[in-house]
């Protein structure tokens, strides 16, 4: 059975990626720095994680400091922010090449946003990704169900909104587009990637993992709204002529040659359905 190392196991994709592994059968190696201090891969010359990557047969490498817009918007540029982050690429990538490992590096559709140090932090990333011979994927919003509320994402705050306060307030106007791609989705692309690595590896092509479809953050709270029917939702937009200061309303176009090999099964209806269904218990 192959082991597989989940760096950042408990995270909005690797908690999710987990589980869909362990349904599959395969050996899961759970490293996150919420299970303890000898988790953190900040440190130098972490002995347990040598370990772990010297016995596992593959690597997710998903771990970062990382969050929702608006925990990027306050962090990104801080000491903490570019050091935390500068300190797991560093001892990680080290490990990976040290150990000759096949991995995935998790980056972003940020990464060519040059005025964004977390892009810029995961084109990095990505340049020592393809130094290595191995392969980088770029996520375009992954959604799901998330654990830490501090650095939840849109579509997690909006539904928590919802059921606490009955108003879903924007941010910014809501006419910025993302696209987004719920966890399970994701997670089977991931499976599909490490199980033709060579083949994804020896193409040299950039992977998106993306649906290829824009939708306004505004839509997103009227599809919560409409779920919510029976308790009358209200949206308020705050201030309404706020615009996107995150990606600054740089729209990427995502490459879809990976679609050709793989498909989602939810939409966005169906997946934020999911995430209301589970969060009805905490939220309420």
């Amino acid at each position: 059975m192959k082991k597989i190392l989940i760096l950042g196991s408990e995270g909005q994709i690797g908690s999710h990626l987990k589980k869909f592994l362990i349904q599959k059968k395969y050996k899961v190696i759970e490293f996150d720095i919420i299970l303890g201090k000898k988790f953190d891969l900040r440190t130098f010359q972490n002995q347990k994680l040598e370990n772990e990557i010297k016995k596992s047969d593959f690597v997710f490498f998903l771990a970062f400091d990382v969050g929702g817009s608006r925990y990027l918007s306050k962090y990104q540029k801080s000491f903490n922010f570019l050091i935390n982050n500068s300190l797991i690429m560093t001892n990680v990538f080290f490990l990976l090449h040290k150990h000759k490992k096949k991995f995935i590096f998790a980056s972003s559709q940020m990464s060519n946003m040059d005025f964004s140090p977390y892009g810029t932090l995961k084109r990095i990333g990505e340049e020592i990704t393809k130094s290595l011979n191995c392969i980088y994927v770029k996520f375009w919003n992954v959604y799901g169900i998330e654990n830490n509320l501090e650095k939840s994402h849109v579509i997690t705050d909006f539904i928590k909104m919802a059921f606490e306060k009955k108003k879903i307030n924007m941010l910014t106007n809501g006419k910025e587009s993302r696209e987004f791609l719920y966890a399970e989705d994701c997670s089977n692309g991931l499976l599909i990637i490490m199980k033709k690595f060579n083949f994804f590896k020896n193409k040299k092509k950039e992977l998106h993992l993306t649906t290829g479809k824009k939708i306004k953050i505004i839509d997103i709270a009227k599809i919560i709204k409409k779920i919510f029917s029976k308790k009358n939702i209200k949206i308020s937009i705050i201030p309404s002529n706020k615009q996107d200061e995150l990606q600054k309303n740089i729209n990427n176009n995502p490459d879809m040659y990976f679609s050709k090999f793989w498909k989602k099964k939810y939409n966005i209806q169906s997946g934020i359905f999911e995430m209301i269904e589970y969060y009805k218990n905490k939220f309420s």
